[in-house]
């Protein structure tokens, strides 16, 4: 088994198909089919179901597909390493974070990137639920979560903290309160984020353990248009207060606090335990690791677990 017949055997696996794949990896479908044959040979397992046209994959395909997608992943991590080791000034940060963990990340990049111009950054859009998985197999170096995966494969790093803030357009009935009790909300009509995590089940739980009804009658696809929704005067909404900032200094949302609603949100930068970061990746840290030494900043830098130990041996040297 090699590199070459993993490729092949990807390649069908994600395209569904033997003909696309042989049109992405450009070679003929019989050559593909003749790689995936000795894929096949060696491993004294089918791989894919043969009385299906689509490339549905067999049980040893499933478990195959995992490794065979690390594995090809870390062939481009080692170009990549082997290029930067040519020149220190050149490199790839790539980092899998949603779309409210991103905004944490925006006053890093923007030291990161004067700092270091000619590296590319690259923040990839994922669901949360993804991104353990995207940094395990090496599709990135970095990811951003709101809370701790189970994954002992993986080390974290509190950089930063935020809270859920309850928000109403200033024309409201409640916005001129400043503070509200849960039960005041029942009849409430709240816009939400239609992607389901930790937070808003914390959410949905406080409503039911103060038997109060929470209509969402709206649920959206991002925070801006959640944002936006609730500003032009459609109902209210939960949403984290780095998200709102800015609409709020400028008095086109108003932020109330809700009693029983008072959650934090702690975001944590993911890596893979004891792996060694390329030339980017290292810098990256030193960036995050310098802004939370600077109290003007809102950022922090806190190793949890084996992480905590090992910054804390290094601290005493």
């Amino acid at each position: 088994m090699d590199l070459y017949q993993l490729e092949a055997f990807v390649a069908v696996a994600q395209e569904r198909s033997f003909s696309r794949a042989a049109l992405r990896l450009h070679r003929t479908q019989s050559a593909v089919s003749q790689t995936i044959g000795k894929l096949e040979d060696t491993l004294g397992e089918k791989v894919f179901e043969r009385s299906s046209r689509d490339g549905t994959l067999t049980a040893a395909g499933a478990v195959l597909l995992q490794y065979a997608e690390e594995l090809l992943n870390l062939r481009e991590r080692a170009r990549d390493a082997i290029s930067e080791l040519r020149s220190l000034h050149e490199g790839k940060l790539t980092v899998a974070a949603n779309e409210f963990t991103s905004l944490c990340l925006l006053p890093v990049l923007h030291v990161y990137h004067r700092l270091h111009p000619s590296i590319k950054i690259q923040v990839q859009r994922a669901l949360a639920g993804d991104i353990a998985r995207q940094v395990l197999t090496h599709q990135v170096e970095f990811g951003v979560l709101s809370f701790k995966p189970e994954d002992e494969q993986l080390s974290t790093t509190t950089i930063y903290r935020d809270e859920l803030v309850f928000v109403v357009y200033p024309g409201h009935s409640l916005a001129s309160v400043e503070k509200v009790s849960i039960h005041d909300l029942g009849a409430e009509s709240f816009v939400a984020h239609n992607v389901t995590s930790p937070l808003r089940n914390k959410v949905i739980d406080a409503f039911k353990r103060t038997r109060t009804t929470l209509h969402m009658d709206v649920e959206l696809p991002t925070l801006s248009s959640i944002k936006d929704f609730v500003r032009m005067g459609n109902g209210v909404a939960l949403v984290p207060r780095m998200s709102v900032e800015g609409e709020l200094q400028r008095g086109e949302l108003v932020a109330i606090t809700v009693n029983e609603l008072r959650l934090e949100r702690t975001l944590r930068l993911v890596t893979r335990k004891g792996a060694t970061l390329s030339h980017a990746g290292a810098a990256f840290m030193n960036v995050c690791r310098s802004m939370a030494a600077d109290p003007r900043n809102r950022a922090l830098f806190e190793p949890e677990g084996e992480n905590a130990a090992v910054a804390r041996r290094k601290a005493g040297a």
